[in-house]
């Protein structure tokens, strides 16, 4: 009989929101029309996307002694279908995150600064480091743990990205892609690496089983850059380090640790006009429009599905069985 320990029901909100209808689009690529708009000239968009929410991710503690910049999972921003949570990481020895399970949803983490070591009960066990991506699918259940694996401070994000009803209890699985395998593309004086969808031309071979985008943007001073994202899509921005004009020239600097929400349109288009350097993650997603109950570890679609995902991981079934026995 298996108990989750209440430093991880506390790790996150407990949610529940009913799904929004929404209208669904083609993703086609923008075209510069002769009859713009005095901002769409500036952003290259005939339908620029504006920032429409700024939250300030905020440091926090969690899990075992580890300090997270919460911005997505906050009362200020619960979700943004299809995202569950982002949290910008700061861990250094020995604190972390020990066993805990999932279901029902993926994880992306993304190295920023040092490593971080992931075990499960399935025996899968690897170390990521500066630049590398682990995309795990939690589907039908998983438990392990995620520790620091070098000395000092190991940083980096990991965004939850909830899975359709049809493909939460799917095996799970892992994605894992080191840095120097990563996309990349440069210009004018923009550089991107693609960790999902595309940019630039560039297509990033993980594969997305809710359809997404994860774009890591640098852009030298007084560049700027303009990405198409699909229209039906909802999208964000978190700035890690620097600050930037998004949406619009006549929008005021944005610095480090902000997460904005973007509004409708065909696109982002985005200014450093400071003398250093700005990066930014763009992530965005094809919303879900399903239900959304969230309770510690377990992300359903109902509150029945919740409380089966508690029977089944305490008495180890159900894709829990090799919780039994398993220690990290």
């Amino acid at each position: 009989m298996k108990a989750i320990s209440k430093s991880f029901l506390g790790l996150y909100q407990t949610t529940k929101t009913k799904a929004i209808p929404k209208s669904a689009a083609n993703y086609c690529h923008h075209s510069i029309r002769n009859t713009m708009s005095d901002n769409s000239l500036l952003s290259g968009f005939n339908r620029p996307r504006s920032i429409v929410k700024r939250v300030l991710a905020n440091p926090q503690s969690e899990g075992d002694g580890a300090l997270v910049r919460r911005s997505i999972g906050r009362p200020e921003l619960k979700n943004l279908d299809p995202f569950l949570m982002l949290d910008e990481f700061e861990v250094s020895p020995p604190a972390g995150f020990p066993d805990h399970p999932h279901r029902g949803f993926e994880t992306v983490t993304y190295m920023l600064e040092g490593a971080f070591t992931h075990q499960d009960f399935a025996g899968h066990r690897g170390t990521i480091g500066a630049g590398d991506v682990q995309w795990m699918t939690a589907g039908r259940g998983i438990m392990h743990s995620e520790m620091p694996a070098k000395e000092g401070a190991n940083k980096g994000l990991q965004l939850w990205i909830n899975l359709s009803s049809k493909n939460k209890m799917i095996e799970p699985g892992y994605q894992e892609l080191l840095d120097k395998d990563i996309p990349r593309a440069e210009r004018d004086g923009t550089q991107v690496k693609v960790i999902a969808g595309v940019a630039m031309g560039v297509q990033s071979p993980v594969y997305t089983r809710t359809p997404s985008m994860f774009l890591d943007f640098t852009l030298k001073p007084m560049a700027q850059h303009h990405q198409p994202i699909p229209e039906s899509w909802n999208a964000f921005v978190y700035i890690i380090e620097g600050e930037g004009v998004f949406g619009g020239l006549n929008s005021p600097p944005v610095l480090a640790h902000h997460c904005l929400v973007l509004g409708g349109g065909e696109g982002l288009s985005v200014w450093n006009q400071s003398s250093k350097p700005l990066r930014f993650v763009l992530i965005g997603g094809q919303p879900l429009n399903e239900p959304v109950v969230q309770y510690g570890p377990f992300v359903m679609n109902t509150q029945a599905e919740i409380q089966q995902a508690f029977e089944d991981y305490r008495y180890c079934k159900n894709g829990f069985e090799k919780a039994r026995q398993w220690r990290s």
